[in-house]
């Protein structure tokens, strides 16, 4: 077990390495110069990571296989979305599709 002084010197200093990698950004923003296919690229790349997280927590549980029924709630999502339907409506479609799937057992 991790003694209470080691669990809050850990804590503090995640804290401070946190707060030190965000005021980076902003400290260097004017010193560093980027091209603009730079730019574009690390935003394609930051929308990339936000899918492949989204996908991965849309089809696993953990490590397991999260069920059919919570996949083709966040598909019905992604259409909706496509759609641009208004939030409420793709959060409680896609939450209908899941949970009247789970009820009949999918």
């Amino acid at each position: 077990m991790i003694s209470a002084p080691v669990l809050i010197a850990s804590a503090v200093l995640l804290g401070l390495g946190t707060f030190a990698f965000r005021a980076v950004g902003p400290l260097l923003h004017a010193r560093i110069r980027v091209s603009p296919s730079v730019q574009s690229l690390m935003s394609m790349s930051a929308t990339v990571l936000l899918v492949a997280l989204a996908a991965t927590a849309a089809i696993f549980d953990g490590s397991s296989p999260a069920g059919w029924a919570r996949v083709s709630g966040v598909a019905v999502a992604v259409v909706l979305a496509g759609r641009r339907a208004p939030f409420v409506v793709i959060v409680l479609a896609a939450a209908g599709t899941a949970a009247g799937l789970r009820a009949l057992g999918v």
